[in-house]
C-alpha cells in the first residue's frame, strides 16, 4: 500500500536514502545531511508538482516512492517518479525482490489511476541493468541516453518512459 509521506517518516526516509545500495544507483551519490533533508523536505511538502509516498507492506514501512514535476492539467497530463527501498531491512527477512515488484505494481496504479497521468517519466542509470530489466518487463520504452556531471563525476542517464495505453494490467479472477 502507498500512503503519503508524513512529518513522522521524514527521519527514516533520509536513513533509507543514505543506505549505500540506495547512493549507488541514484545521480546523487552523497550522504544526505539533517539539514539538507529538512530543507528537500520543506520544500516538497508543500509543492504541489509533488507526491512522497511511503509503500507499507503488511504494518511495515518499508520505501519511499516519489513524484515529481507533476503536470495534472491540459492535454497530456505527465509526471516522473522514482523510489527506494529500506534495504538494510528488507534484506536482513529477504524481501527485497517482493518489495521491489510492489512498489513498481503500485507506483505505476497510482501514477494512472489516482493522479490520471497519460505518461509516466523516470531516469535509470545506464549501468543499472537489472532496473533497466524490470522497467523493461513493466513495459518502460528507453530513450536517448544523456551524460550528466553530479557529485563530481560524469554518468549516463536512460530516459525511460510508460504510456498509460501501454502498461501491465493487473489480472483480475472470474
Amino acid at each position: 500500500m502507498l500512503r503519503p509521506a508524513r512529518e513522522s517518516d521524514v527521519e527514516v526516509i533520509r536513513e533509507w536514502r543514505n543506505q549505500q545500495a540506495n547512493r549507488e544507483v541514484s545521480n546523487n551519490q552523497h550522504v544526505i545531511s539533517p539539514d539538507e533533508h529538512r530543507a528537500w523536505w520543506e520544500r516538497t511538502s508543500h509543492d504541489p508538482t509533488r507526491r512522497v509516498l511511503v509503500l507499507e507492506i503488511g504494518d511495515r514501512a518499508c520505501g519511499v516512492v516519489n513524484f515529481f514535476d507533476l503536470a495534472l492539467e491540459g492535454e497530456k497530463r505527465t509526471g516522473s517518479w522514482g523510489f527506494f527501498l529500506d534495504h538494510k531491512g528488507l534484506s536482513a527477512d529477504d524481501a527485497t525482490f517482493v518489495a521491489w515488484n510492489t512498489a513498481m505494481k503500485e507506483a505505476i496504479e497510482y501514477a494512472f489511476d489516482e493522479l490520471g497521468l497519460d505518461v509516466l517519466e523516470a531516469e535509470v542509470l545506464e549501468e543499472n541493468e537489472a532496473v533497466r530489466a524490470t522497467n523493461r518487463r513493466f513495459r518502460f520504452t528507453e530513450g536517448t541516453p544523456q551524460t550528466r556531471e553530479a557529485d563530481g563525476r560524469t554518468t549516463t542517464v536512460i530516459p525511460i518512459s510508460l504510456r498509460r495505453e501501454d502498461r501491465r494490467r493487473a489480472r483480475r479472477s472470474s
